[in-house]
């Protein structure tokens, strides 16, 4: 590959010294690790954080998959690549829409510049929803294990993956989902050795699992079992979050909701307020598009102003801002949220309206994301970093930073 710097969306990349594997581990608050390794279960995860680089960073709110792993592959945030969230409401189309159609991308990916620069790249994502978006221009492997069955070598630079990782299809709602994308990325590693790869996994344990559970642990002892393959193979690893993740639940194991149309509609009418709940994707079962960051469309400037000030008095709510204020807080384009964003606390998520969440499908208490309090994540390297500057504010979008400018690379023995 082209061996100069690369510069994407105003940041500078060395190239590979040695193959790169940065992964998303959807849903990780660091306690799961602290848990795991405590517990005796993560050896490979043990050593990373002593021998090489055990971080701490934040990743973008709201703590949602999309606009997380968006600003991983792109190194900004969503004020800069135009995905802040899974789902929102496209103002120009007058239509509420998912955000997984790479239309929505203002920024290229680093992927995709060292793919044009002659590297080798692969990508692996456990659901398809995220696949387009980080394959966008992008030359070379790209999948998803949810659709591991309708590869082509056209659509996705590959064929015959389960033939290659061993594996039936896993169903959406498993760990197994999340085991198909290591077990894909080592043999990618084995058989294509690319330069970059980027793996995705997804949380559907993590929204089920407190950490240190014995669900969870098993779950990070299998990462861990991946993460050691990989090692091996000489790959750098970086590994962080899209998001942590918290229980929302009161004593009883009954979620704690605060639903947002229905308060609005008692409040004003039904219909002045538009409430968009941007955690919503197709998988819902295991959240029941229940998440910790809103936005609420109002008629009005003036209008918004007054709600905004009434909605701050209700119990479970942190935050409560104008667009201007949340845009500039959360590094967030203005023109894709509402006029009113909402955060609840730690322990509280955000509905639209009681009858549209269907929560028959959680068999656990509910556990979630979006707010401020899942934003602390990790951010470990299997290698010493160097060259980090003091007091600087770690983000999850710092991952290729790290694995590409900070990592002491590997000396063959």
């Amino acid at each position: 590959m082209n061996q100069e710097t690369l510069h994407v969306n105003n940041r500078s990349y060395r190239p590979m010294a040695a193959p790169v594997v940065v992964v998303c581990v959807d849903g990780c608050e660091p306690a799961y690790l602290d848990a795991a390794i405590a517990a005796g279960v993560a050896p490979s995860l043990r050593r990373m954080r002593e021998e090489g680089a055990d971080l701490l960073a934040d990743c973008v709110v709201p703590s949602f998959t999309n606009p997380n792993n968006l600003s991983i592959v792109t190194g900004a945030p969503p004020s800069v690549h135009g995905i802040c969230g899974n789902y929102f409401f496209d103002r120009e189309r007058g239509e509420e829409v998912m955000m997984n159609d790479p239309q929505y991308l203002r920024a290229g990916t680093v992927l995709a510049a060292f793919a044009d620069a002659g590297a080798s790249l692969a990508v692996v994502t456990a659901k398809d929803k995220l696949r387009k978006l980080l394959g966008h221009k992008m030359k070379g492997i790209c999948f998803s294990s949810e659709k591991s069955d309708q590869v082509t070598l056209a659509e996705n630079g590959i064929e015959n993956v389960l033939e290659l990782v061993g594996m039936p299809v896993p169903d959406v709602y498993s760990a197994e989902l999340s085991e198909f994308v290591f077990a894909a990325g080592v043999k990618l590693m084995e058989t294509r050795r690319p330069d970059l790869m980027y793996l995705s996994t997804t949380d559907y344990v993590q929204h089920k699992a407190a950490p240190g559970s014995p669900a969870a642990n098993a779950f990070y002892a299998m990462m861990d079992g991946y993460l050691a393959q990989l090692d091996a193979l000489g790959a750098t690893i970086v590994l962080t979050a899209d998001h942590g993740m918290n229980d929302k639940h009161d004593a009883q194991g009954r979620p704690k909701v605060v639903y947002l149309q229905d308060l609005l509609d008692g409040w004003y009418g039904a219909g002045r307020a538009r409430v968009i709940l941007p955690i919503t994707d197709p998988y819902v079962v295991h959240h029941g598009a229940l998440g910790s960051f809103a936005t609420i469309y109002a008629p009005d400037d003036a209008t918004a102003a007054a709600w905004i000030e009434r909605l701050k008095t209700v119990p479970g709510m942190e935050l409560v801002l104008t667009r201007a204020q949340a845009a500039e807080r959360f590094e967030l384009p203005a023109d894709r949220i509402g006029d009113i964003v909402v955060v609840s606390e730690k322990h509280t998520v955000l509905g639209t309206a009681a009858s549209r969440h269907d929560l028959s499908g959680l068999d656990a208490p509910l556990r979630s994301h979006g707010g401020v309090s899942e934003q602390r994540v990790p951010l470990i390297c299997n290698r010493p970093v160097e060259g980090i500057a003091a007091g600087r504010r770690l983000r999850n979008f710092d991952a290729l930073d790290i694995a590409l400018n900070h990592a002491r690379v590997a000396v063959a023995a």
